[in-house]
C-alpha cells in the first residue's frame, strides 16, 4: 500500500534508468522525436506529464497544479508540463496517461483516481523507460520511481485524536459516526487506519461507519441522513476524512435540525472549511501545504528528466524513496497564527460578510 517503512533513509534512484528515454521519445508520435533528441543532449525542453484525480477538492486546481507548474518553469525554462484532470474517472485517467506517453513525456507524475487500477499505467510507463512519481496517494504493488505525499496514517491519527479530545467521554449510548474516503484510494485506507489506531483505543464507541465510494460527497450525505434518524440524539461527533465529507456531514446534520452541531473533523484546510471552523460549524481540519508537495514533485521530475540521481529522506513500500511532509492540525485556536499569519489565506478572504461577526469573536484579523 506504499506505507511508510522507514524514516530518514537515504535512497538513491540511478539516473541510468533514464538513458532509454530518448529512444522512447524518438519513437513516439507527435513531437516526441524532438523531445528525445533534447533529452539525449541534456539541453532541456523535456515534457513532464501531470495527472490529477478530480476537481471536487479545490486544492488540485487552486494549489497543486499551479505550484507544480511554477516550480517546473523555475527549474527548467524550456520544459513543458502536459496536464490532465480525470474528474474521478479511473478509465479516463488511464486514457490520459496513454495520451501523455504517446506525446513523449520524459516523466509521469500521477495522483491516481483508484490506487490499484493505476498500477497498469505505472507498468506501461516504466516499460517505456519513463519514470513515474506517485503523488499524494499511494499505489500498491506499483514499481514507482519516487513518491511525494504527506504521512497519511499520521493525518488519520491527528483527526481522530482531535475528535476524541473534543468529545471527551461520550454519554450513555452516545458515540461517533465515521465517514471514510474512497475504498479504492490507498491514502484513504491509511487515513482510516490512523483513525482506528486512535478510535479503537479511545473508549468512544463508533455508532456507524461508511467508506465513501469515489469520495462521492452526496452519497455520504445521504447515508448520514439515515444514521441521524437511527441514532437520534446520540451522535457526539463525526469523523470525516476530508473537508468535502465534513461539508456533507454538516449539510446532513443541519437538514435534520441537529443542534448544536457536534464536532466534525476534516482535512485539506480548504477556505470554506476554515470559514466553517471560525463559525463553529466544523471542529478541525488538517492543513497540508500542498504548494510544497507540488513543488517537490516538480523538482524531482525535472531531475529525473535530466537523468540525475534523486534521493529521499523517507521510504515507502516496496523500497521506493519518498518525501513525506508533516501535516498540521487546524482548530479555531490557531487559525490566526497558522493560517492567516502564515499567509495561507488572508483575513479578508476568510472574513466575508457571512463570517465577519464570527471572525471578530475569534479575534481573526
Amino acid at each position: 500500500m506504499n506505507t511508510v517503512v522507514r524514516r530518514n533513509a537515504l535512497v538513491a534512484v540511478a539516473g541510468t534508468l533514464l538513458l532509454s528515454m530518448s529512444a522512447c521519445g524518438g519513437s513516439s508520435s507527435g513531437g516526441g522525436s524532438g523531445s528525445g533528441d533534447e533529452s539525449a543532449s541534456g539541453g532541456g525542453g523535456f515534457k513532464i506529464g501531470l495527472l490529477l484525480p478530480d476537481q471536487g477538492s479545490t486544492r488540485y486546481e487552486e494549489a497543486d497544479r499551479p505550484s507544480f507548474e511554477a516550480e517546473v518553469a523555475k527549474q527548467c525554462a524550456d520544459c513543458e508540463v502536459l496536464y490532465a484532470n480525470a474528474d474521478r474517472d479511473s478509465s479516463k485517467q488511464q486514457q490520459q496517461a496513454e495520451s501523455l506517453l504517446a506525446q513523449g513525456v520524459s516523466v509521469l507524475v500521477i495522483d491516481p483516481v483508484e490506487s490499484a487500477a493505476a498500477g497498469s499505467t505505472v507498468n506501461a510507463a516504466m516499460a517505456q523507460g519513463v519514470p513515474v512519481i506517485g503523488y499524494d496517494r499511494g499505489m500498491p504493488d506499483s514499481p514507482l520511481t519516487y513518491f511525494v505525499s504527506f504521512d497519511s496514517v499520521t493525518i488519520g491519527q491527528q483527526q481522530a485524536q482531535s475528535l476524541v479530545d473534543e468529545v471527551g467521554t461520550a454519554g450513555p449510548g452516545a458515540g461517533v459516526i465515521v465517514l471514510n474516503g474512497s475504498p479504492t484510494d490507498a491514502a484513504a485506507g491509511e487515513f482510516k487506519k490512523g483513525a482506528h489506531d486512535v478510535l479503537d483505543q479511545s473508549g468512544v464507541p463508533i455508532l456507524a461507519e461508511f467508506d465513501t465510494p469515489g469520495w462521492d460527497y452526496p452519497q455520504a450525505q445521504n447515508w448520514l441522513a439515515g444514521q441521524i434518524t437511527q441514532f437520534e440524539g446520540r451522535i457526539a461527533g463525526v469523523y470525516a476524512a476530508n473537508d468535502g465529507l465534513a461539508a456533507a456531514a454538516l449539510a446532513s446534520l443541519s437538514a435534520a435540525g441537529v443542534s448544536p452541531i457536534p464536532p466534525i473533523t476534516g482535512q485539506d484546510a480548504e477556505l470554506a472549511a476554515v470559514q466553517r471552523i471560525v463559525a463553529g460549524q466544523q471542529y478541525m481540519s488538517v492543513y497540508k501545504d500542498v504548494t510544497k508537495e507540488g513543488a517537490e514533485a516538480a523538482r524531482v521530475a525535472v531531475s529525473l528528466a535530466r537523468g540525475e540521481e534523486v534521493s529521499g529522506e523517507d521510504e515507502v513500500e516496496p523500497d521506493v524513496p519518498a518525501t513525506l511532509f508533516e501535516p498540521q492540525v487546524i482548530t479555531i485556536e490557531n487559525v490566526q497564527s497558522d493560517i492567516v499569519d502564515a499567509g495561507v489565506y488572508a483575513a479578508g478572504d476568510i472574513c466575508t460578510a457571512e463570517y465577519a461577526a464570527a471572525c471578530t469573536a475569534a479575534g481573526i484579523k
